[in-house]
């Protein structure tokens, strides 16, 4: 099954043609036969981020939003924040086994991370690190199965029918 995906990339210094962990992320949607919708580079600003989220959130042709950026723990890092103002459900155990397969890869250094995940209006949201290590992690060690309709014994995609329920 192709998932439809939104890639946003929080940043204040990247463009596209320096966005290296978009760049990533872009090539594996497309080794796993899924199809990017939008992809956008948005400064760390929380209200902008949240626009964005409220636009795809809204769109039919959507069901799966990425964020790359943002993730840390400076001043300027908001997008779990920004994740927190538009979620109907958190999906805690995605930051917590981020942080694990982070741990194999970068050590101690994974608790830095607030990666992050939840449910809104029916679509998934996943807030990754804007570290290219980090959007690899993610991606190979959660989201290519995750986001793959065969992994058994479940994925996230089985449950796309079921997510606006009430």
């Amino acid at each position: 099954m192709i998932v439809n995906i939104a890639l946003l990339t929080v940043t204040d210094t990247r463009t596209f043609d320096n966005d290296k962990s978009g760049a990533i992320l872009v090539k594996k949607i497309k080794e796993a036969n899924h199809k990017l919708v939008d992809r956008k580079i948005c400064k760390d600003n929380k209200d902008d981020i949240v626009s964005i989220f409220k636009e795809w959130t809204t769109n039919k042709d959507i069901d799966v939003i990425i964020t790359t950026g943002g993730t840390g723990l400076t001043g300027r890092d908001i997008t779990p924040e920004a994740v927190n103002e538009i979620a109907d459900k958190h999906i805690p155990g995605f930051g917590e086994v981020f942080r694990n397969i982070s741990l194999k890869t970068v050590g101690t250094s994974a608790m830095q991370s607030r990666a992050c995940a939840a449910l809104s209006n029916g679509k998934y949201i996943f807030a990754l690190p804007g570290s290219s290590g980090g959007v690899t992690d993610a991606w190979d060690g959660i989201l290519k199965y995750q986001l793959d309709i065969n992994n058994k014994p479940c994925n996230f995609v089985e449950l796309f029918p079921r997510l606006k329920e009430k």
